[in-house]
């Protein structure tokens, strides 16, 4: 059995560059637990791999699972991994593109609901997405994510800088 410890995501930070400074592309958890919520209910989009999948190659399959986009092409900035909370390691990368959210035909997946009921529901993966600034994602992206938006703005701000990463 996987246990939270154990189990890996991997996933895609899109950024760009807009004349009032660097925006992300995070997305709004999808079903009932996290309607209600902003803080602490976003995330890059991502999602979980077993060890026999290349991470990187994971993360562009869960980016067009999650949001029917193909996952966006070009370079990537590795951004390392986290640990969530839950014990869940996440790794990302960054990529330089211009998404269109209304574009966002989102992926679905069964739950239980309510708890216990024995009655399960379709539910978006995200119900939305949004390109924000960095301040404006913070306070939203699960905890441990931000540290992907601090090595981002490391990376960009420090001397690699204007361009794209390679």
């Amino acid at each position: 059995m996987t246990t939270a410890r154990h189990r890996r995501s991997a996933g895609l930070l899109p950024y760009r560059r807009d004349p009032d400074g660097l925006r992300v592309l995070v997305a709004h958890m999808g079903g009932p637990l996290w309607a209600r919520r902003d803080e602490r209910a976003w995330s890059i989009p991502k999602g979980e791999h077993g060890g026999d999948e290349e991470p990187l190659a994971a993360a562009r399959r869960e980016f067009a699972e999650e949001l029917g986009l193909p996952a966006p092409d070009g370079p990537t900035l590795d951004l390392g991994e986290v640990r969530q909370g839950s014990g869940k390691r996440v790794r990302a990368w960054a990529v330089a593109a211009d998404v269109d959210p209304d574009a966002i035909v989102p992926g679905t997946f069964e739950m239980a609901w309510p708890p216990r009921s024995g009655r399960t529901i379709v539910v978006p993966e995200v119900d939305r997405v949004a390109w924000m600034t960095v301040d404006e994602a913070r306070p939203r992206l699960v905890a441990a994510q931000e540290a992907f938006l601090d090595r981002l703005v490391e990376h960009l701000d420090g001397g690699a800088g204007r361009d794209a990463p390679s």
